[in-house]
């Protein structure tokens, strides 16, 4: 992806994130997020620390994820306003840093949290993290927000980029069968695979031997193991056709992170 659409992608999600924290009411910073252990102040405590690591850091330097632990620590003990207000500066500070950068900057050979790759990578990895960190607070506790846009598709990519991992090793398909995954929106997407003695996404599928329907959302809650598949199954939000047993199954299989 260019950098100029990730850019774009991380400034939409960084300013969302920051207004969402904004109009949490005291009691709502205290709330529990979709994050065990963690209440929506954790989750701005947690986001806040990882844009602070990166701050100045090059590809080539010391691992910034050593410095997390003193930097969260530092803000553990700041207010919810002192909080809203070091995410903004650090925000700000860090895209600054990033439009200040070259397309060569960012095909630099990097560090990423899944391992090897580029440092425009790793800021893709940043744009899904901070736009499923915004739900892991607005979505418990029912807020308005924008699930649609091109920062909607950008994150759903990382989890398509996934699909032969979680339709491999976490649900466990067997060989010789397929599934479609059918996204009703906002974001529409149809994600197709199938297991040749393999997992992989695929471009067609003539009879997939399941396929799942949900909304993009409810998809990404549950690929990115943020909620318990039995309320979307239970309330109808995620439903199936073909195999019912294996259709069960992959739907109780899906989070590939947390």
């Amino acid at each position: 992806m260019r950098r100029s659409a990730i850019l774009e992608n991380l400034r939409t999600v960084s300013l969302s994130f920051g207004a969402v924290a904004g109009r949490l009411t005291p009691a709502q910073w205290q709330a529990p997020s979709l994050c065990p252990a963690w209440t929506a102040r954790g989750v701005v405590v947690h986001v806040t620390t990882v844009e602070t690591a990166l701050l100045g850091w090059r590809p080539g330097g010391d691992n910034p994820f050593a410095a997390m632990p003193a930097i969260a620590a530092e803000l553990d003990g700041i207010g919810p306003d002192a909080l809203l207000a070091r995410y903004r500066e650090v925000t700000a500070d860090r895209l600054a840093e990033l439009d200040a950068m070259t397309d060569e900057d960012f095909d630099a050979p990097s560090i990423t949290p899944v391992g090897p790759g580029t440092y425009g990578r790793f800021m893709a990895i940043r744009q899904f993290d901070i736009w499923v960190h915004e739900r892991d607070i607005r979505v418990p506790l029912g807020l308005a927000g924008d699930d649609d846009g091109p920062a909607a598709d950008m994150a759903l990519d990382e989890v398509e980029g996934s699909i032969g991992y979680i339709v491999g090793k976490k649900i466990g398909l067997p060989d010789g069968k397929s599934i479609a995954f059918e996204l009703t929106g906002p974001v529409h997407r149809r994600l197709l695979a199938k297991v040749d003695g393999r997992a992989s996404l695929v471009e067609e599928l003539a009879a997939p031997d399941v396929t799942m329907s949900m909304d993009s959302l409810t998809f990404m809650l549950l690929a990115c193991g943020r909620i318990d598949p039995d309320g979307p199954i239970g309330d109808g939000r995620l439903t199936w056709s073909g195999d019912p047993e294996l259709a069960a199954h992959a739907a109780h299989h899906l989070a590939f992170t947390m």
